[in-house]
């Protein structure tokens, strides 16, 4: 595969701050998905479960799950996550809902803790990197 002329699908969360910032939710480029630092945001816009560390880490794994499946992935195809807090001691919590999610696929995984996020009130952001067998692309993806 050619990843030059391989052409690449956005996917979009429909965030107003996508065009104005200049991201998408996810990229895929040939066998290769990309979900964005995901947020904590509840469904009307504000930030899901206030000072819950686990909670927040359930709302990321959602949000970047599904734009992981509109990009043609699935969880077992995830290779790499990233898991950002602004309280390092709090990571059992994290750690306990990407267990959930990924105990049976293992990817690579970094915790890091950082200074703070757009949003005060989010605890945790999430990043995930996928890499797509050719055999496991939906049809209408093979090829593109």
């Amino acid at each position: 595969m050619d990843l030059h002329t391989t052409p690449r699908r956005l996917v979009s969360s429909g965030s107003p701050l996508e065009p104005e910032i200049g991201f998408s939710r996810a990229v895929r480029h040939g066998p290769y998905v990309s979900v964005a630092g995901t947020a904590p945001i509840a469904p009307d816009g504000t930030t899901s479960a206030p000072g819950d560390v686990y909670a927040q880490t359930v709302r990321c794994l959602d949000i970047a799950e599904a734009a992981l499946r509109e990009g043609g992935a699935r969880l077992a195809d995830v290779v790499r996550t990233r898991v950002m807090l602004t309280d390092a001691t709090t990571w059992r919590e994290a750690a306990r809902a990407h267990g959930e999610r990924f105990a049976g696929v293992r990817p690579a995984c970094t915790f890091v803790e950082v200074s703070r996020f757009i949003d005060p009130a989010w605890l945790v952001e999430i990043e995930i990197d996928a890499i797509v067998a050719e055999h496991t692309a939906p049809a209408d993806m093979v090829g593109w």
